[in-house]
């Protein structure tokens, strides 16, 4: 199967060169190459400051500078292109003077502490400008220290970063790194001459200003004029460890600075899906590893203390004493008692009375090894992940379509889109890094649409804004199919070779015109027909979706929409083009690979497939289940089914995983959880979920691991370990093996860090298809390998579908689509909607970013926002309270003004214990992917109401 596009690295491309001299010296440059990277790739370094790998050359320091034969004045080499012939002289008596001079009037206004020593070296107080004094032997002469600058003073408002403009040479990176990479414009110059400065938006303390806390001007900062606080002081640093960002499904390479066993700082690294660059929760989310709330010890609730599950309402993570309710133990007594309690149900009850949530937050590993654990030790496929809450119904309509779960293309083709469709996603807050590789093609001159009922950040980007009336989904969507067709718009070519079921597609949606819909999805026909027709015609065109397609009933629905809008136009199988279904959390697509899903083996194989199911019990050696097991929301009603039903779930072990946080109707998932008669939880914290358990048993966080995670782009990434774990905490591939050795089976995986590589190979051997090519060794040699990767050779391909879908006919599957309400429907009694989301700062149930000092700082109370016309309505100004409530729940929560929320809907983030989202939304499942309706419930808003106390949260909520 052909389903690769050329790479860079399959493509033996002869780059043009010109001959030059340097120093005398004959070389060859690459067309267009500037003299300091040509110099530099021969082994001669020149001096530069405000150059940096990455950033667009400025040529404003002067460090840099050559002589040129023939031209008057020195020349920048850092922005002067290599010409046929040029004679370069970069160590001539006159350049190196200049060199020389400029490091030293830069020095002499340097604060007499410094701030960013170079890896170990404490004389090289001011970082690289130091560092380059040192090579070139510069020594500053007492007459120059004299005239020093009037030292300005230090900035200290931010919790992350410190701004000491004293140390600031005015080199611009930082400018270049907040406007040009990340495109957040918040850092500029103001004033003239020797006033000359950087400042936040209008000269703000960075605290007041806009800033999103990205880190970005840090890491560019060759000084420390701008440095994370936690390296004030010493920087010296035992070592540095390289790894993947625990947070989004972008998956950011990361190097961890690490002293005295504790991560000090975060340095992005050259990663394929990030360049070096980070957000705020990569860069300064470190510090939750180093919580003093972390679980360091294995527990066992006490004898006589019931699980109530009313209680969590009120339970306050950062006070409340788990020593109430559970009683320390060792390890052999809380294994023996998790696994003895398990194994007597599964051998009394049956095989179907146990069920797994596995983690989508550990490795691909773990992963793997715990749906083998539930399905060759349980004896059933009941083990489930986060999955079904994000991503279920893309999923089910992209194998049903294209034959793969996949993305078809990866984030950073947009530089070859000439249309991004940004549709149910809000990438500025929830994949920040992805966002800023949008953000770099519009600026370059793609145009993007952002389809949302939420008008967020990247909408400040955006070419067309398509603010549908939430639910509308399909409506819209159908009404561009319909513009494509009915225009004649439509890629005949592409729909007659490679696609089936057009003429139904065509059929159906003939009731779809946009003149139709606009009033149904509240979204002008004028617009919806000219977003069409550039989506048709662009040189390339890709969707990104989020959880605002896939969180609905009609989930799956949504995404066959996605899928045919891009067939019918013949935007899928080239660069710039395609589908992406973001990915939430850091290892949702490799759990989702390695089998973490209850219908699933590893890579997609079906369990009820007579030869996957057979293949599998041959590799496994064991008899296996043969009918696909139940989902997360399907679990908790099987745990409260009648006694008499002989699929009653009794026992359960949750990894990682905190569904009493992050189920809809929480109140139902908590009364289940507490019904259990047995529940073991396997978590770095006391989460809502572990309050619940029978045995707690203390893991690892992610940088002190290693192992390997899939992004959303399909690149296999490893992480190394970094730290130790606390306590008595212990591996969490350690854990699952005892609980295997517990429930009966011999498991013998030898190596380091608990036979990780040994397991990465069996797991490999069972995605053969997918990863064959990527060997532990590559793995560990590379960093990062795209899959499908078949042999030692292959680079992987970015892009898939060139030549056939991964369909058994090797045709996309058009599904026509038509309008489903929401299972809930607003009322007089309850007349908004309520939409639930990340936000930047936190991710997820806050378990994580909750406990990061940085991020809980920012960002520490829980908001409801509202738009200004709906609170005018309420009668309430911003940072006061509310209460909302559906059917199932309330919340009190303090409110924000948004916006860009469209009247009659209120939307909360689901981070927040003390507020939880969840225990309004509706557990109502789309019937393909059987995901819950997160995203649409109805919901009645009063004023006032008693919120949660929560210690150390004194912070007003109107503060942003």
């Amino acid at each position: 199967m052909n389903t690769r596009a050329p790479t860079a690295e399959t493509v033996e491309v002869a780059l043009p060169t010109v001959a030059f001299t340097l120093d005398q010296q004959t070389m060859h440059a690459f067309e267009g190459e500037t003299i300091l990277k040509a110099a530099e790739r021969h082994g001669v370094m020149i001096p530069r400051l405000c150059h940096q790998d990455g950033l667009r050359p400025d040529g404003n320091c002067r460090a840099c500078v050559v002589e040129i034969a023939g031209e008057r004045t020195l020349a920048p080499s850092c922005c002067r292109s290599v010409t046929a012939g040029m004679a370069v002289q970069a160590s001539s008596v006159r350049a190196v003077k200049s060199q020389k001079m400029v490091l030293e009037m830069l020095l002499s206004d340097m604060p007499d502490a410094g701030y960013k020593w170079i890896e170990t070296d404490e004389s090289l107080q001011h970082g690289e400008l130091s560092d380059w004094a040192s090579r070139m032997g510069v020594t500053v002469r007492p007459e120059l220290k004299a005239l020093r600058r009037e030292q300005p003073r230090a900035d200290l408002s931010h919790p992350a970063m410190a701004v000491n403009l004293d140390a600031c040479i005015q080199c611009n990176r930082c400018v270049r790194a907040c406007r040009e990479s990340q495109v957040n414009d918040v850092i500029g110059f103001a004033l003239r001459g020797s006033h000359s400065q950087i400042v936040f938006d209008l000269n703000d303390p960075m605290e007041g200003s806009s800033c999103v806390a990205c880190g970005e001007c840090v890491q560019a900062c060759p000084t420390g004029a701008l440095t994370p606080k936690t390296q004030i002081g010493s920087q010296i640093v035992d070592k540095k460890v390289d790894s993947v960002c625990p947070f989004c499904g972008v998956g950011c390479l990361l190097t961890y600075n690490v002293k005295d066993n504790a991560i000090v700082s975060v340095n992005g690294r050259d990663g394929p899906a990030n360049h070096s660059r980070l957000c705020v929760k990569g860069r300064f989310g470190f510090d939750y590893a180093h919580s003093p709330q972390r679980l360091t010890v294995p527990l066992i609730r006490k004898a006589g203390v019931a699980k109530d599950p009313q209680a969590l309402k009120h339970l306050n993570r950062h006070t409340a004493d788990w020593t109430e309710v559970f009683r320390e133990a060792t390890w052999d007594e809380a294994m023996a008692l998790s696994t003895g309690a398990l194994k007597n149900l599964r051998d009394t009850q049956g095989k179907k009375s146990l069920a797994g949530f596995g983690s989508a937050k550990g490795s691909n590993e773990e992963a793997y090894l715990f749906q083998k654990l539930i399905r060759t030790g349980f004896g059933s496929n009941n083990v489930d992940h986060c999955t079904r809450l994000c991503h279920a119904s893309s999923v089910a309509a992209l194998l049903e379509g294209v034959g793969s779960a996949a993305v078809s293309n990866q984030v950073h083709d947009v530089a070859n889109a000439g249309l991004i469709f940004i549709i149910g996603s809000n990438p500025t807050g929830n994949h920040p890094v992805a966002a800023t590789w949008m953000k770099n093609a519009a600026k370059k001159g793609a145009k993007i649409v952002l389809a949302d009922p939420r008008v967020t950040d990247i909408g400040r980007h955006a070419w067309r804004t398509l603010q549908f009336k939430a639910d509308t989904d399909v409506a819209m969507l159908n009404a561009l199919i319909y513009t494509v067709i009915d225009e004649g718009l439509t890629d005949m070519a592409f729909i007659e070779e490679r696609a089936s079921n057009y003429e139904a597609l065509r059929a159906n949606v003939q009731g779809y015109s946009p003149e139709a819909m606009a009033p149904i999805c509240g979204v002008p026909a004028a617009t919806l027909r000219e977003v069409a027709r550039e989506f048709s015609r662009a040189k390339g065109a890709m969707i990104f979706w989020g959880m605002g397609i896939s969180q609905h009933v009609h989930g799956t629905d949504n995404a066959r929409c996605l899928i045919a809008l891009c067939a019918v136009t013949g935007q899928i199988g080239k660069p710039g083009s395609g589908l992406h279904p973001l990915r939430g959390q850091n290892n949702v697509q490799g759990a989702s690979d390695a089998g973490l899903i209850p219908m699933m083996f590893p890579n997609y194989q079906r369990v009820n497939n007579p030869a996957a199911h057979a293949w599998f019990e041959e590799f496994w050696g064991m008899k296996l289940d043969d009918q696909p097991g139940y989902t997360v929301v399907e679990i908790m009603h099987k745990i409260l089914a009648p006694e008499s039903d002989p699929h009653r779930i009794r026992g359960m072990y949750i990894s990682g995983e905190n569904p009493a946080m992050s189920d809809p109707d929480l109140n139902h998932a908590r009364h289940a959880l507490a019904s259990l008669e047995h529940l073991v939880v396997q978590d770095i914290f006391m989460t809502e979920t572990a309050w619940l358990a029978d045995v707690v048993l203390p893991a690892t966080a992610w940088p002190e691991k290693t192992g390997s995670v899939t992004n959303t782009d399909r690149m296999v990434q490893l992480g190394q370990q970094a730290i130790e774990p606390p306590g008595d905490a212990r591996a969490d591939l350690w854990i699952i093996q005892q609980m295997a050795v517990g429930m009966g089976l011999v498991w013998q995986y030898e190596g380091e860090h608990h036979g990780v590589a040994a397991v990465y190979e069996e797991m490999r051997r069972a995605m053969h298809s997918a990863i064959a090519g990527i060997t532990w060794e590559r793995l560990q040699r590379e960093s990062s390998v795209t899959y499908p990767c078949l042999s030692a050779d292959d680079p992987g391909a970015p892009t898939v579908f060139i030549d056939r879908f991964d369909t058994q006919d090797g045709r996309v599957q058009l599904v026509p689509a038509d309008i489903i309400p929401a299972n809930e429907r607003p009322d007089a009694d309850y007349p908004f909607v309520l939409i639930t989301g990340r936000q930047l700062e936190h991710w997820h149930t806050g378990s994580m970013t909750r406990r990061a000092s940085v991020l809980d700082a920012i960002e520490p109370m829980a908001t409801a926002s509202l738009c200004g016309a709906d609170l005018l309505k309420l009668g309430v100004q911003g940072g006061e309270v509310i209460t909302v409530q559906s059917r199932r729940g309330e919340v009190a929560i303090h409110v924000r003004r948004d916006d860009g929320t469209p009247p009659g809907a209120v939307f909360i983030p689901f981070a927040y214990y003390e507020a939880a989202a969840n225990l309004m939304t509706n557990a109502a499942l789309d019937p393909f992917g059987k995901i819950p309706e997160f995203k649409y419930c109805a919901v009645a808003i009063r004023r006032g109401g008693a919120v949660a106390k929560v210690e150390g949260y004194e912070r007003t909520a109107a503060k942003r």
